[in-house]
């Protein structure tokens, strides 16, 4: 009686060793490029150069990226899944609502692309630099998503007839563009000179859309009215702003260099909290569209409505990406 063997080919085991690569162990910083580096960061750098498959299989790997890249990644499959709808009503695209969904879509947007600027960013200084420029494409997205939700739904009346709300949107792409181009601008031009001028580039306008975008909350966070939206917002705020300290500040790596390389360092903290801020915005969204809807149309008129829409959907199709890059699979 002939023998069954159920083990593979070796045809299919030479396909799936070719398909699925052993990963070489993550490395120090002295066997990356300079580019590639985080200071104080000393080891759990993937090694520059292979095959982009092999950074896609890191995700299943540990280094020094892998919170960064699964903390967004999780956090855009929450937003998009939780867009079927708040508290089980579904949406239409109609002018109410389009600001919400173009909202939604500009935070799954900015960490979709951000996570994959952290999974691909170790190939090569061309592919970061290439990757640099959408993650920031993805955050000056973002940065109007939330202004137009926000000035939509989450401010008062009188926040929006004052001087500061009528330029509110306008002066909202305005930055969302000044920070894109400082972004690109630090990264591309200062990556090899003082890291601190490099940071303070980025910082400025960044920090200036922030504040911009709390804008239509002050009234409320003022207020004292402590409606379950208003802490939601509150909460977001503090989120966003321990996000920025942490991205500006390398703490606690600063004060034990090499201790907090796979897990705890600062742009880790910075990405988890930017995600929870997130996930919390975005219900307290939910709680003020809910509450503001029926009134929405009467309130803001669908033409003023949907050009805010529009504006969105000019800033996503104006930044032209770098030249295409080869590349090895």
């Amino acid at each position: 009686m002939p023998l069954v063997s159920f083990a593979p080919p070796p045809l299919c085991l030479s396909f799936l060793s070719h398909l699925l690569p052993s990963l070489p162990p993550p490395v120090r910083d002295v066997d990356v490029p300079p580019l590639l580096r985080r200071r104080f960061i000393l080891s759990g750098y993937r090694p520059p150069g292979l095959p982009l498959r092999c950074y896609i299989l890191s995700l299943l790997q540990i280094h020094n990226q892998t919170l960064n890249v699964w903390s967004h990644l999780l956090a855009a499959g929450i937003l998009g899944f939780r867009l079927q709808g708040p508290e089980g009503q579904g949406f239409s695209l109609d002018a109410a609502s389009l600001p919400l969904v173009l909202y939604v879509f500009s935070a799954v947007m900015y960490l979709s692309f951000s996570a994959a600027a952290h999974l691909f960013q170790s190939h090569s200084e061309q592919l970061h630099d290439w990757f640099i420029f959408l993650d920031s494409v993805g955050v000056a997205v973002f940065q109007y998503g939330c202004a137009l939700a926000l000035s939509v739904y989450s401010a008062d009346a009188a926040w929006t007839q004052s001087m500061l709300g009528k330029v509110f949107l306008p002066g909202s792409a305005l930055l969302a563009w000044l920070s894109f181009a400082a972004c690109c601008y630090a990264k591309l031009h200062f990556h090899r000179l003082d890291p601190l001028n490099r940071k303070f580039v980025q910082l400025v306008p960044t920090s200036a859309g922030l504040l911009l975008v709390i804008g239509p909350l002050t009234q409320r966070l003022t207020a004292q009215q402590w409606s379950p939206a208003v802490m939601l917002h509150l909460l977001q705020v503090a989120l966003f702003l321990l996000s920025f300290f942490f991205f500006s500040c390398p703490v606690p790596e600063c004060f034990a260099p090499g201790r907090y390389d796979i897990i705890g360092h600062a742009h880790q903290l910075s990405h988890i909290l930017s995600a929870l801020g997130t996930l919390v915005q975005q219900e307290a969204l939910f709680h003020d569209f809910l509450w503001r809807r029926p009134t929405l149309i009467r309130r803001f008129g669908e033409q003023r409505l949907l050009l805010g829409c529009c504006c969105f959907c000019c800033l996503i199709s104006a930044p032209k990406p770098p030249a295409p890059i080869r590349i090895n699979w």
